[in-house]
């Protein structure tokens, strides 16, 4: 029976997808064989006391509070679920583009304090409401960075609102770009794209070389008077330079899911308390890729959406064993597999950065624990 450890609360839409007879959920962690989470973070974790831990399913699609290093060391499978909450994000990225422009949160802030003025009430939100004249976003033009499965649902409901669309992704295949709204221009330069937006909507994952993309340098060239929306991660905007910005003008609003002590203190800033997935469709999403990709996993050695690993598929043949394989730093994987397995019947193999794996499926069972001469191995598991 697989055990299966859940560090936060988990959508039973999910959790149901676990068959009960050969499921044990929320097993102990020490015990686990995986582990399913949305926010908790896993950097403190003894990962040598978690032998048994085979994969680590993030029901969203950031990694930030798992150690991937370590994990990919340990020959742990770390799986997200990109796409699951997209819509429940783009529509909270429309609901900061409207924040921004019309003031709609200091206006009812305001019309608070009105409150014992008792017939006197109407008319003084007629003599104050124009403190609160904000613009249409119909005509504008919004920067979106990043096109992926977010990226890609705001481009098309900004478009739907006669907003024109920049994009900037250097990842963007063919496919996806074919999902775009009629009209998007896509720049190969970012740099293009700061000096023409009237709003920069960032869906970005934050990296080494995403962290700070928006500071002093990068504000510079934005256009004057820009809203800024950053429902990514926090990391991907300078906080003290946002501030600056603000302070000075050059930014009209930025509208974050990631509020610090500053941005907090900051006028004209809108921080939300990462809200991005805090739907339950979003939540009931999340769960069932999560819940399906760890058992196709754990079953049957297939891996797809993972951060550490390579995409790795094999159907099910009617071989008398299937096995997984793990290496790092190993050029000859395939080859030495070969030579170390007696009778394969089918076998597959992909490699991401120096990480190998192969699933392998033999005519005849072999003893795992005597498997040899794989240069690199970190791990082999019979599924």
């Amino acid at each position: 029976m697989y055990k299966i450890h859940t560090m936060n609360k988990i959508s039973p839409v999910g959790l149901i997808h676990f068959d009960a007879a050969k499921y044990a959920i929320d097993a102990q962690l020490n015990d686990a064989d995986a582990v399913i989470l949305r926010s908790a973070d896993m950097h403190e974790l003894d990962y040598d006391a978690l032998k048994s831990l085979k994969c680590v399913a993030r029901a969203g699609a950031g990694v930030n509070n798992i150690p991937l290093p370590k994990c990919t060391d340990h020959g742990i499978v770390v799986f997200n679920t990109p796409g699951a909450n997209a819509n429940a994000v783009a529509e909270l990225v429309l609901l900061g583009m409207l924040a921004a422009s019309r003031p709609i949160i200091r206006g009812t802030q305001w019309e608070k304090t009105l409150i014992g003025n008792g017939d006197e009430v109407p008319k003084l939100v007629e003599k104050g409401k124009s403190q609160f004249v904000g613009p249409e976003l119909k005509g504008k033009t919004v920067g979106i960075v990043g096109l992926g499965a977010i990226g890609r649902i705001v481009a098309n409901d900004c478009a739907a609102l006669g907003m024109n669309i920049i994009g900037f992704d250097p990842f963007l295949n063919e496919e996806n770009a074919k999902l775009l709204p009629a009209g998007t221009k896509v720049v190969a330069d970012i740099d293009e794209l700061y000096p023409a937006c009237d709003y920069i909507s960032l869906h970005v994952p934050q990296t080494p070389e995403t962290k700070n993309m928006i500071c002093a340098a990068t504000i510079a060239k934005m256009n004057p008077g820009v809203r800024v929306m950053n429902f990514s991660r926090g990391g991907l905007v300078n906080s003290a330079d946002m501030v600056a910005a603000l302070a000075a003008g050059h930014i009209a609003c930025y509208v974050t899911d990631f509020g610090d002590e500053a941005l907090l203190q900051a006028e004209n800033a809108i921080c939300l308390p990462h809200l991005g997935a805090s739907t339950p469709e979003a939540e009931d999403n999340c769960a069932k890729m999560a819940a399906t990709q760890t058992i196709d996993f754990l079953e049957n050695g297939n891996i797809i959406n993972s951060v550490n690993f390579p995409k790795c598929t094999l159907a099910r043949g009617n071989a008398a064993q299937r096995l997984t394989l793990t290496a790092r730093n190993n050029a000859d994987f395939l080859a030495q597999i070969a030579k170390a397995i007696p009778g394969i019947a089918a076998m597959t193999s992909q490699t991401r950065g120096d990480v190998s794996y192969a699933i392998v499926e033999v005519s005849t069972a072999v003893d795992t624990t005597k498997i040899t001469g794989i240069d690199g191995l970190i791990g082999v598991r019979a599924v």
